[in-house]
């Protein structure tokens, strides 16, 4: 049988769309990727339902494990997608995107229920502020074909984020698993048990702002002189 569309003549000038091929755009290192991106509206409903709509504890549970998952699709699609030689445009363009919209919606959500506040807003603010910046760069760096590597330093950053944000989420209901010797710690003003989640959480997120400064000026620096010949 003869394939019609195999054989089908344009006119001169003309060529015929060549469509992503099924198999690569709806590969399972691209679904895993969709899912990244449809579990933040999931993590942000989870979230505003507990803080301001009142709801119980569980639902930082709920906000955690929806995260939790995410992050662990951050790291398989990208496996899968070299072990399997499935890797496309697509999946690059989008896996940073889905990692940067559930940190950014995240740290928002967390900022609105005032998890994060005071001084620690700078931390979020730093983290936001680099990946705006990063972004930008890559894509004009993109234009002229150039590719900047990321570093170990980086990858152990997202790590540390990624970690800071889950003791974040689990917040309150984290702390009524801890172990009651934990919590019998005390402040020094006052009667109220120490927000042992929340405190480790805060301190990470510092650790990984500290580090989100050092690498972003890290890439920065690796860029500059592209542009600077541009």
């Amino acid at each position: 049988m003869v394939d019609g569309g195999r054989d089908r003549v344009f006119p001169p000038g003309m060529k015929a769309a060549t469509p992503a091929p099924a198999s690569r755009t709806l590969s399972l290192p691209n679904i895993l990727t969709y899912a990244r991106i449809a579990a933040v509206p999931l993590v942000v409903a989870s979230m505003y339902w507990q803080a301001i709509l009142q709801g119980g504890l569980w639902l930082r549970w709920v906000a955690l494990a929806i995260f939790i998952a995410a992050g662990v699709t951050d790291f398989f699609d990208g496996y899968l997608a070299r072990s399997w030689d499935q890797q496309s445009k697509l999946g690059r363009m989008l896996d940073p995107i889905a990692d940067k919209l559930l940190v950014s919606a995240c740290l928002l959500m967390l900022a609105a229920d005032e998890t994060i506040k005071g001084w620690s807003l700078f931390a979020a603010i730093i983290i936001l502020c680099r990946e705006i910046l990063v972004s930008g760069l890559r894509e004009y760096l993109a234009e002229l074909q150039v590719s900047v590597p990321v570093t170990q330093l980086a990858k152990w950053k997202t790590s540390l984020q990624l970690v800071a944000i889950g003791f974040l989420l689990c917040g309150a209901a984290g702390d009524t698993v801890l172990p009651q010797s934990v919590l019998a710690w005390r402040w020094q003003s006052g009667d109220d048990p120490v927000p042992i989640a929340n405190s480790i959480g805060l301190v990470l997120l510092w650790v990984s702002a500290i580090l989100t400064l050092y690498t972003g000026w890290d890439y920065f620096r690796a860029s500059v002189q592209h542009l600077i010949e541009d």
